[in-house]
Protein backbone atom coordinates (compact mmCIF):
# COMPACT_ATOMS: atom_id res chain seq x y z
CA UNK A 1 0.00 0.00 0.00
CA UNK A 2 1.75 3.28 -1.31
CA UNK A 3 1.83 6.07 1.87
CA UNK A 4 -0.62 8.87 0.82
CA UNK A 5 1.62 11.99 0.03
CA UNK A 6 1.05 15.20 1.87
CA UNK A 7 -0.22 18.60 1.02
CA UNK A 8 1.67 21.04 2.00
CA UNK A 9 0.78 24.77 2.49
CA UNK A 10 1.78 27.22 -0.10
CA UNK A 11 4.86 28.97 1.25
CA UNK A 12 4.38 32.32 1.74
CA UNK A 13 6.41 35.17 -0.21
CA UNK A 14 8.86 37.27 1.89
CA UNK A 15 9.81 40.47 0.76
CA UNK A 16 11.57 43.60 2.32
CA UNK A 17 9.78 46.79 1.89
CA UNK A 18 11.71 50.17 2.23
CA UNK A 19 11.77 52.93 -0.09
CA UNK A 20 12.92 56.63 0.02
CA UNK A 21 16.05 57.02 0.66
CA UNK A 22 16.86 59.88 -0.81
CA UNK A 23 21.19 59.72 -1.02
CA UNK A 24 23.00 62.44 -0.93
CA UNK A 25 20.56 64.61 0.63
CA UNK A 26 21.52 67.19 3.70
CA UNK A 27 19.53 68.14 6.28
CA UNK A 28 20.01 72.34 6.91
CA UNK A 29 23.44 72.01 5.13
CA UNK A 30 24.69 69.09 6.99
CA UNK A 31 25.46 65.78 5.16
CA UNK A 32 23.55 62.93 5.96
CA UNK A 33 25.71 60.56 3.96
CA UNK A 34 27.66 58.97 7.20
CA UNK A 35 23.96 58.76 8.40
CA UNK A 36 22.45 56.86 4.99
CA UNK A 37 25.77 54.67 5.16
CA UNK A 38 24.80 53.49 8.65
CA UNK A 39 21.39 53.04 7.51
CA UNK A 40 22.26 50.88 4.48
CA UNK A 41 24.74 49.07 6.98
CA UNK A 42 22.07 48.10 9.34
CA UNK A 43 19.50 47.21 6.31
CA UNK A 44 22.14 44.97 5.13
CA UNK A 45 22.32 43.26 8.71
CA UNK A 46 18.62 42.45 8.73
CA UNK A 47 18.67 41.00 5.43
CA UNK A 48 21.30 38.37 6.16
CA UNK A 49 19.36 38.23 9.66
CA UNK A 50 15.57 37.53 8.19
CA UNK A 51 17.13 35.88 4.28
CA UNK A 52 13.92 37.53 2.97
CA UNK A 53 13.11 36.20 -0.66
CA UNK A 54 13.25 39.96 -1.96
CA UNK A 55 14.15 43.80 -1.36
CA UNK A 56 11.87 46.04 -2.59
CA UNK A 57 12.31 49.93 -2.52
CA UNK A 58 9.71 51.88 -3.79
CA UNK A 59 11.55 54.90 -5.36
CA UNK A 60 13.53 58.19 -4.49
CA UNK A 61 16.71 55.87 -4.01
CA UNK A 62 18.76 59.71 -5.18
CA UNK A 63 17.35 62.52 -3.90
CA UNK A 64 17.85 64.42 -7.09
CA UNK A 65 18.61 63.23 -10.49
CA UNK A 66 21.92 63.95 -11.02
CA UNK A 67 23.05 62.86 -7.61
CA UNK A 68 26.66 63.38 -5.53
CA UNK A 69 29.45 61.06 -6.46
CA UNK A 70 29.38 60.22 -3.15
CA UNK A 71 25.55 58.81 -3.01
CA UNK A 72 26.08 56.86 -6.44
CA UNK A 73 29.51 54.95 -4.47
CA UNK A 74 27.16 54.24 -1.69
CA UNK A 75 24.68 52.31 -3.24
CA UNK A 76 27.19 50.80 -5.49
CA UNK A 77 28.70 49.36 -2.06
CA UNK A 78 25.47 48.68 -1.23
CA UNK A 79 23.84 46.77 -4.09
CA UNK A 80 27.32 44.43 -4.05
CA UNK A 81 27.06 43.25 -0.88
CA UNK A 82 23.33 42.69 -1.15
CA UNK A 83 23.92 40.75 -4.70
CA UNK A 84 26.36 38.77 -2.52
CA UNK A 85 24.17 37.81 -0.38
CA UNK A 86 22.15 36.43 -2.84
CA UNK A 87 19.06 38.34 -2.51
CA UNK A 88 16.94 40.00 -5.21
CA UNK A 89 16.65 43.82 -4.99
CA UNK A 90 13.81 45.19 -6.95
CA UNK A 91 14.37 49.09 -7.36
CA UNK A 92 11.52 51.59 -9.37
CA UNK A 93 12.61 55.26 -9.69
CA UNK A 94 10.58 57.84 -8.03
CA UNK A 95 9.88 61.73 -8.46
CA UNK A 96 13.14 62.70 -7.26
CA UNK A 97 15.18 60.26 -9.47
CA UNK A 98 16.30 60.30 -12.84
CA UNK A 99 15.23 57.27 -14.64
CA UNK A 100 17.65 57.10 -17.36
CA UNK A 101 20.31 57.43 -14.79
CA UNK A 102 18.95 54.53 -12.24
CA UNK A 103 18.36 51.77 -14.59
CA UNK A 104 21.93 52.55 -16.54
CA UNK A 105 23.72 48.91 -16.77
CA UNK A 106 19.77 47.30 -15.92
CA UNK A 107 19.96 44.58 -17.86
CA UNK A 108 23.51 43.32 -16.84
CA UNK A 109 22.58 44.21 -12.78
CA UNK A 110 19.31 41.79 -13.98
CA UNK A 111 21.83 38.97 -14.13
CA UNK A 112 22.95 39.21 -10.56
CA UNK A 113 19.37 39.15 -9.22
CA UNK A 114 19.91 43.24 -8.87
CA UNK A 115 16.58 44.53 -10.76
CA UNK A 116 16.84 48.31 -11.29
CA UNK A 117 13.50 49.96 -13.33
CA UNK A 118 12.90 53.40 -14.73
CA UNK A 119 11.03 53.28 -17.66
CA UNK A 120 7.18 52.70 -17.21
CA UNK A 121 7.56 50.50 -20.56
CA UNK A 122 8.66 47.31 -18.61
CA UNK A 123 6.16 47.87 -16.21
CA UNK A 124 3.75 45.04 -17.27
CA UNK A 125 6.85 42.16 -17.49
CA UNK A 126 6.81 41.13 -13.77
CA UNK A 127 10.08 39.75 -11.74
CA UNK A 128 9.55 36.51 -10.77
CA UNK A 129 10.85 35.31 -6.93
CA UNK A 130 11.92 31.83 -5.84
CA UNK A 131 8.80 30.58 -7.56
CA UNK A 132 7.14 32.26 -4.92
CA UNK A 133 5.42 35.47 -6.48
CA UNK A 134 5.22 37.66 -8.83
CA UNK A 135 6.60 41.54 -8.33
CA UNK A 136 5.17 44.51 -10.88
CA UNK A 137 7.72 47.61 -10.86
CA UNK A 138 5.79 50.73 -11.92
CA UNK A 139 8.60 53.68 -11.66
CA UNK A 140 6.82 57.02 -11.02
CA UNK A 141 4.14 57.79 -13.15
CA UNK A 142 4.15 61.57 -15.16
CA UNK A 143 1.55 62.34 -16.98
CA UNK A 144 3.26 64.09 -19.60
CA UNK A 145 5.27 60.64 -20.28
CA UNK A 146 2.82 58.15 -20.51
CA UNK A 147 0.93 60.75 -22.62
CA UNK A 148 3.25 60.53 -25.03
CA UNK A 149 3.53 56.85 -24.84
CA UNK A 150 -0.37 56.82 -25.40
CA UNK A 151 -0.12 58.89 -28.41
CA UNK A 152 -3.62 60.53 -27.46
CA UNK A 153 -3.14 63.60 -25.28
CA UNK A 154 -6.70 64.10 -24.32
CA UNK A 155 -7.27 60.71 -22.77
CA UNK A 156 -4.81 61.08 -20.30
CA UNK A 157 -4.98 64.16 -18.08
CA UNK A 158 -3.80 64.53 -14.37
CA UNK A 159 -1.96 61.18 -12.58
CA UNK A 160 -5.33 59.53 -11.55
CA UNK A 161 -5.58 59.10 -15.17
CA UNK A 162 -1.96 58.24 -16.14
CA UNK A 163 -1.70 55.79 -13.28
CA UNK A 164 -4.88 53.81 -14.10
CA UNK A 165 -3.58 54.04 -17.96
CA UNK A 166 -0.65 51.93 -17.10
CA UNK A 167 -1.99 50.06 -14.70
CA UNK A 168 -4.63 48.99 -16.85
CA UNK A 169 -2.42 46.66 -18.59
CA UNK A 170 -0.59 45.40 -15.51
CA UNK A 171 -4.00 44.23 -13.86
CA UNK A 172 -4.67 42.15 -16.30
CA UNK A 173 -1.58 40.35 -16.49
CA UNK A 174 -1.37 40.08 -12.84
CA UNK A 175 -5.25 38.44 -12.92
CA UNK A 176 -3.59 35.98 -15.02
CA UNK A 177 -1.48 34.67 -12.61
CA UNK A 178 -1.55 31.94 -10.40
CA UNK A 179 1.13 33.05 -7.98
CA UNK A 180 0.64 35.88 -5.25
CA UNK A 181 1.26 39.72 -7.06
CA UNK A 182 3.16 42.51 -5.43
CA UNK A 183 2.97 46.46 -6.93
CA UNK A 184 5.85 48.48 -6.42
CA UNK A 185 4.68 52.15 -7.17
CA UNK A 186 5.95 55.70 -5.86
CA UNK A 187 2.62 57.85 -5.89
CA UNK A 188 0.05 59.90 -3.50
CA UNK A 189 -2.60 58.21 -2.79
CA UNK A 190 -5.49 60.26 -1.39
CA UNK A 191 -6.21 60.51 2.19
CA UNK A 192 -2.25 59.63 3.21
CA UNK A 193 -0.73 61.59 6.05
CA UNK A 194 1.99 64.09 4.24
CA UNK A 195 4.65 65.39 6.39
CA UNK A 196 5.04 69.03 5.81
CA UNK A 197 8.62 70.54 4.38
CA UNK A 198 9.97 66.93 4.22
CA UNK A 199 8.07 65.49 0.66
CA UNK A 200 8.84 67.15 -2.83
CA UNK A 201 4.82 67.49 -4.09
CA UNK A 202 4.64 65.43 -7.02
CA UNK A 203 2.01 68.04 -8.52
CA UNK A 204 0.07 71.54 -7.15
CA UNK A 205 -2.55 71.01 -4.69
CA UNK A 206 -4.31 67.72 -4.87
CA UNK A 207 -3.72 67.45 -8.72
CA UNK A 208 -1.03 64.77 -8.13
CA UNK A 209 -3.10 62.13 -6.11
CA UNK A 210 -5.05 59.02 -6.93
CA UNK A 211 -7.57 57.11 -5.09
CA UNK A 212 -6.74 53.92 -3.20
CA UNK A 213 -8.90 52.05 -5.83
CA UNK A 214 -6.77 52.37 -8.54
CA UNK A 215 -4.28 49.96 -6.53
CA UNK A 216 -6.55 47.06 -6.36
CA UNK A 217 -6.00 43.80 -8.03
CA UNK A 218 -2.62 42.78 -6.14
CA UNK A 219 -1.88 40.78 -3.34
CA UNK A 220 0.26 43.59 -1.76
CA UNK A 221 1.25 47.30 -2.68
CA UNK A 222 4.60 48.44 -1.55
CA UNK A 223 4.54 52.24 -2.16
CA UNK A 224 6.87 55.01 -1.77
CA UNK A 225 6.81 59.15 -1.77
CA UNK A 226 4.91 59.80 1.49
CA UNK A 227 7.77 59.97 4.31
CA UNK A 228 5.53 58.54 7.18
CA UNK A 229 4.84 54.72 7.70
CA UNK A 230 1.19 54.25 7.44
CA UNK A 231 -0.99 51.92 5.84
CA UNK A 232 -3.44 53.05 3.27
CA UNK A 233 -5.91 50.43 2.84
CA UNK A 234 -6.00 46.75 3.05
CA UNK A 235 -2.85 45.12 1.58
CA UNK A 236 -1.26 48.84 0.59
CA UNK A 237 1.67 50.39 2.89
CA UNK A 238 4.39 52.92 2.63
CA UNK A 239 7.06 52.34 4.41
CA UNK A 240 8.03 55.72 4.89
CA UNK A 241 11.63 57.45 4.39
CA UNK A 242 15.17 55.63 5.32
CA UNK A 243 15.49 58.65 7.89
CA UNK A 244 14.14 61.53 9.31
CA UNK A 245 14.25 63.85 6.72
CA UNK A 246 13.28 67.05 8.01
CA UNK A 247 12.35 68.55 11.59
CA UNK A 248 8.80 68.22 10.77
CA UNK A 249 9.58 63.91 10.80
CA UNK A 250 11.03 64.64 14.63
CA UNK A 251 8.69 62.67 16.16
CA UNK A 252 7.83 59.61 13.58
CA UNK A 253 9.45 55.76 14.13
CA UNK A 254 11.23 54.80 10.79
CA UNK A 255 11.16 51.36 9.86
CA UNK A 256 11.68 48.91 6.95
CA UNK A 257 8.79 46.51 6.94
CA UNK A 258 9.20 42.35 6.35
CA UNK A 259 6.26 41.51 4.48
CA UNK A 260 4.48 37.88 3.74
CA UNK A 261 2.25 38.10 0.84
CA UNK A 262 -0.22 34.87 -0.03
CA UNK A 263 -2.79 35.03 -2.62
CA UNK A 264 -5.71 37.59 -1.18
CA UNK A 265 -3.38 37.87 2.37
CA UNK A 266 -0.32 40.13 3.40
CA UNK A 267 0.79 40.73 6.93
CA UNK A 268 3.26 43.37 7.60
CA UNK A 269 5.75 43.45 10.48
CA UNK A 270 7.87 46.95 11.29
CA UNK A 271 11.82 46.53 11.47
CA UNK A 272 13.54 49.63 13.36
CA UNK A 273 16.78 49.97 11.55
CA UNK A 274 17.89 52.51 14.20
CA UNK A 275 20.16 55.52 13.46
CA UNK A 276 23.69 57.22 13.90
CA UNK A 277 22.20 60.58 15.26
CA UNK A 278 18.42 61.37 16.01
CA UNK A 279 16.65 64.70 14.88
CA UNK A 280 14.74 66.11 17.81
CA UNK A 281 13.25 69.29 18.64
CA UNK A 282 13.70 71.14 21.72
CA UNK A 283 12.28 73.75 23.49
CA UNK A 284 12.49 75.87 26.59
CA UNK A 285 14.85 78.64 27.52
CA UNK A 286 18.66 79.15 27.02
CA UNK A 287 19.25 78.36 30.80
CA UNK A 288 16.91 75.60 30.97
CA UNK A 289 18.34 73.94 27.73
CA UNK A 290 21.60 74.27 29.15
CA UNK A 291 21.15 73.12 32.45
CA UNK A 292 18.44 69.93 31.93
CA UNK A 293 20.07 66.87 32.36
CA UNK A 294 17.70 64.76 30.33
CA UNK A 295 18.63 66.49 27.69
CA UNK A 296 22.36 65.51 27.69
CA UNK A 297 21.77 62.19 25.26
CA UNK A 298 21.02 64.89 22.18
CA UNK A 299 24.92 66.21 22.28
CA UNK A 300 25.92 64.52 19.05
CA UNK A 301 21.77 64.77 17.64
CA UNK A 302 20.32 66.80 14.54
CA UNK A 303 18.65 69.57 16.96
CA UNK A 304 16.42 72.05 16.27
CA UNK A 305 15.66 74.75 19.01
CA UNK A 306 13.03 76.80 19.62
CA UNK A 307 13.63 79.36 22.06
CA UNK A 308 10.93 80.66 25.12
CA UNK A 309 13.01 83.28 26.12
CA UNK A 310 11.77 86.99 26.52
CA UNK A 311 13.69 89.74 24.67
CA UNK A 312 17.04 89.05 22.96
CA UNK A 313 19.45 86.26 23.56
CA UNK A 314 22.58 87.30 22.11
CA UNK A 315 24.18 84.58 20.52
CA UNK A 316 21.90 81.85 21.32
CA UNK A 317 23.29 79.05 18.49
CA UNK A 318 27.04 79.42 19.92
CA UNK A 319 26.12 79.32 23.40
CA UNK A 320 23.98 76.12 22.43
CA UNK A 321 26.77 74.37 20.11
CA UNK A 322 28.86 74.57 23.48
CA UNK A 323 26.32 71.60 24.66
CA UNK A 324 24.48 70.27 21.30
CA UNK A 325 27.12 69.87 18.70
CA UNK A 326 24.74 69.82 15.85
CA UNK A 327 22.05 72.94 16.43
CA UNK A 328 20.70 73.18 12.67
CA UNK A 329 17.78 75.70 13.09
CA UNK A 330 16.96 78.01 16.19
CA UNK A 331 13.42 79.40 16.57
CA UNK A 332 11.69 81.68 18.77
CA UNK A 333 8.40 81.63 20.11
CA UNK A 334 6.09 83.64 18.79
CA UNK A 335 4.39 85.19 21.67
CA UNK A 336 1.27 86.46 20.20
CA UNK A 337 2.41 89.91 20.48
CA UNK A 338 -0.61 91.08 22.90
CA UNK A 339 -3.23 89.94 20.94
CA UNK A 340 -1.95 92.10 17.99
CA UNK A 341 -1.71 88.95 15.83
CA UNK A 342 1.04 86.78 14.83
CA UNK A 343 4.13 88.39 13.06
CA UNK A 344 2.99 86.53 9.72
CA UNK A 345 -0.52 88.55 10.51
CA UNK A 346 1.21 91.82 11.57
CA UNK A 347 2.93 91.99 8.51
CA UNK A 348 0.54 91.25 6.30
CA UNK A 349 -1.42 94.38 7.75
CA UNK A 350 1.36 96.71 7.60
CA UNK A 351 1.66 96.67 4.04
CA UNK A 352 3.96 99.40 3.04
CA UNK A 353 4.13 100.93 6.64
CA UNK A 354 7.76 100.53 7.43
CA UNK A 355 7.29 102.08 10.58
CA UNK A 356 4.81 99.43 11.66
CA UNK A 357 6.78 96.75 9.54
CA UNK A 358 9.59 97.65 12.38
CA UNK A 359 7.46 97.46 15.21
CA UNK A 360 6.38 93.96 14.08
CA UNK A 361 9.90 92.78 13.79
CA UNK A 362 11.30 94.53 16.47
CA UNK A 363 8.45 92.69 19.12
CA UNK A 364 9.37 89.23 17.52
CA UNK A 365 12.71 89.66 17.91
CA UNK A 366 12.82 91.12 21.51
CA UNK A 367 9.84 90.75 23.02
CA UNK A 368 8.43 93.94 23.74
CA UNK A 369 7.28 97.06 21.47
CA UNK A 370 10.55 99.60 20.30
CA UNK A 371 10.82 102.93 22.12
CA UNK A 372 10.62 106.42 21.09
CA UNK A 373 14.82 105.99 20.90
CA UNK A 374 14.23 102.60 18.98
CA UNK A 375 11.68 104.51 16.39
CA UNK A 376 13.88 107.57 16.08
CA UNK A 377 17.03 105.71 14.88
CA UNK A 378 15.05 103.41 12.25
CA UNK A 379 13.32 106.54 11.14
CA UNK A 380 16.74 108.33 10.56
CA UNK A 381 17.87 105.16 8.60
CA UNK A 382 14.74 105.48 6.00
CA UNK A 383 15.36 108.87 5.58
CA UNK A 384 18.94 108.08 4.51
CA UNK A 385 18.41 105.71 2.50
CA UNK A 386 15.34 107.40 0.87
CA UNK A 387 17.67 110.76 0.05
CA UNK A 388 20.63 108.20 -1.58
CA UNK A 389 18.01 105.92 -3.77
CA UNK A 390 16.37 109.92 -5.00
CA UNK A 391 20.04 111.06 -5.92
CA UNK A 392 21.31 107.69 -7.51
Amino acid sequence: MSARRAILPPVALRLLHTSDWHLGRALHAESLLPDQAFALDRLVEVLREERPDALVVAGDVYDRAVPPAEAVALLDDFLVRIAELGIPVVAIAGNHDSAERLSFGARLLAARGVHLRGELGAARTPVEIAGKGLVYALPFVDPEVVRGLAGDGEAVRGHAAAMEHVLEAVRADAAARALPTVLVAHAFVQGAAETPDSERPIAVGGAGAIPPSALAGFDYVALGHLHAPQEVGPGARYSGSLLKYSFSEATQEKAVFLVEVERGRAAARAIPLGARRDVVRLEGTLAELLARPALARHARDLVEVTLDDEGYVFDAKRRLETRFTHVLNVLRREAGAGGRGTFAERVEGAGRDELRLFDAFFETVTGALPGPEHRAIFSGALQTVERRERAA
